[in-house]
């Protein structure tokens, strides 16, 4: 017993015995009473100390009471003796019922303190699986994990030893030294320790009879089925987070076959039109070797420039297949954002045929330190794009002037992009459910755009309603900080 205790104790016990020699002075000196009124009056004195603080305080009461009750009210008085024998039967009925009471309040008071620590107990583990659901991806779940059991149940110090991951995780005010080896052992042969003097606990976390990890906690008294139930939660948190990083693996795996699949998909089908053009060229030839001079000069040349135009796409498709936010290197040199962006659509003709492009520059449009080839392969995105999501008859326009930077605008007079959609068409393979099964597309091109003007510290954003989308592609004079 710590001294505070004995104090708080010594305190109520002077407490006690001041309360029946008050309520004694008032039933025999100021407002003198038979007794039986007394006695009833000694009675209710007992049930409060037993209600307040418990047996022990109310059978000091009981006791005082009975003496003084035999003293001052029961003749004769002012003796320690009793005349008439049935006040010997009144006086024994009063302090074994006052006894009995106190036992029974102090009983009854004990058994709501424990409801009242169950029910905290309860709310607490409630609290607790309700945190292991809301525990995010900012940083690794044990840690979370420890993190929220220490603030939860207000412990001093918490230490999570995951066999899986063969690591520790510490949480809490203060640290537990020393306790690696019995985590260990708690993790890998299922041992527990308890210190109730301490208020230091280790026990295994097992899921089903299979210990995965062992934990140790540092804090108050904690009862057995609170501490299992706490282990239970934790096994189940990590074994979420365990199921969760298979299937983040998975989902990996998954998106990596579409994007094989996609680029195989999208290689077929734009190698096809410049390679249909060269046998048709060669085949030509082959099948009319007597023709003129310049019918066949006419068709090598066909078969030159649609085998360039084939090589720029086995470039393009390369470029696309390592492009990633993580590893794009720029290699800037002075650029005219005017003539790369001739380029481009000279290089699309094929895709352009037809279509009425009108493209608009400012009189004097700054020179930028750019990667030429990374934004060519971007402005080839969103033109593409365009031609794409656009009725054949309708125009393209392309506009490059200066603002805050050099920004080139592509508007088409599509049918528009729905504006929950909006937020989405940068993401890596998105397409929309609507043109999905329509529109052939890999849902690349526009990430790949995105991530290109990332890497020169720019900004890629559309707008779009009914009939007009525009994509914005801002690249700033400023590149400071860009990967090189």
């Amino acid at each position: 017993m710590s001294l505070l205790t004995v104090g708080q104790r010594a305190v109520r016990l002077v407490v006690t015995l001041a309360a029946v020699v008050l309520v004694t002075f008032v039933g025999h000196f100021l407002v003198p009473v038979n007794a039986a009124t007394i006695g009833f009056a000694y009675l209710l004195l007992v049930l409060a100390a037993a209600s307040v603080w418990g047996f022990f305080e109310a059978a000091l009461a009981s006791i005082a009471a009975t003496l003084t009750y035999n003293f001052f009210f029961l003749p004769p008085v002012g003796r320690f003796t009793i005349a008439d024998p049935q006040n010997w039967v009144a006086l024994f009925t009063f302090l074994t019922t006052a006894l009995i009471a106190s036992r029974l309040s102090a009983e009854a008071k004990h058994r709501a303190l424990d409801a009242i620590a169950r029910q905290r107990d309860l709310e607490r583990l409630y609290t607790f699986s309700r945190a292991i659901l809301l525990i995010d991806n900012s940083e690794s779940f044990p840690t979370q994990l420890a993190r929220k059991l220490a603030e939860i149940f207000e412990l001093n110090a918490v230490v999570l030893y995951e066999r899986h991951g063969e690591a520790f995780y510490r949480a809490g005010p203060s640290d537990l030294e020393g306790l690696d080896d019995q985590l260990r052992d708690a993790a890998l042969q299922g041992t527990s320790f308890a210190d109730n003097l301490h208020g230091l606990f280790v026990t295994a976390v097992r899921l089903g009879s299979e210990p995965i990890a062992g934990l140790a906690l540092r804090g108050s008294h904690m009862p057995d089925a609170v501490l299992q139930g706490i282990a239970n939660l934790v096994a189940i948190g990590l074994e979420r987070a365990r199921a969760h990083e298979l299937t983040s693996q998975v989902e990996a795996g998954r998106k990596s076959e579409k994007l094989r699949t996609t680029l195989l998909d999208a290689m077929a089908h734009e190698f096809k039109t410049p390679l249909t053009s060269v046998i048709a060229a060669t085949s030509a030839l082959i099948a009319n070797p007597d023709q003129s001079a310049e019918s066949k000069t006419e068709m090598i040349q066909i078969a030159d420039e649609e085998a360039k135009r084939l090589k720029v796409l086995i470039e393009d498709t390369l470029e696309m297949a390592r492009l990633d936010t993580s590893n794009i290197r720029v290699h800037v040199e002075p650029s005219d954002i005017d003539e790369i962006v001739r380029d481009v659509v000279t290089s699309m003709r094929n895709e352009i045929d037809d279509r009425p492009i009108k493209v608009i520059y400012d009189d004097h449009t700054a020179a930028i330190a750019i990667d030429r080839r990374l934004v060519s392969l971007a402005i080839k995105q969103l033109l593409g794009n365009a031609l794409k999501y656009s009725p054949p008859d309708t125009p393209i326009t392309v506009r490059v002037h200066n603002g805050n930077g050099v920004t080139v605008a592509v508007t088409d007079c599509g049918k528009g992009i729905p504006t929950l959609e909006q937020g989405r068409i940068f993401e890596r393979l998105y397409r929309s459910p609507s043109v999905e099964r329509q529109i052939p597309g890999s849902g690349l091109g526009l990430s790949i755009a995105q991530n290109i003007v990332r890497a020169h510290q720019g900004d890629l954003t559309v707008m779009s309603r009914p009939g007009e989308t525009t994509f914005r592609l801002t690249l700033p004079f400023d590149q400071r900080g860009r990967k090189s």
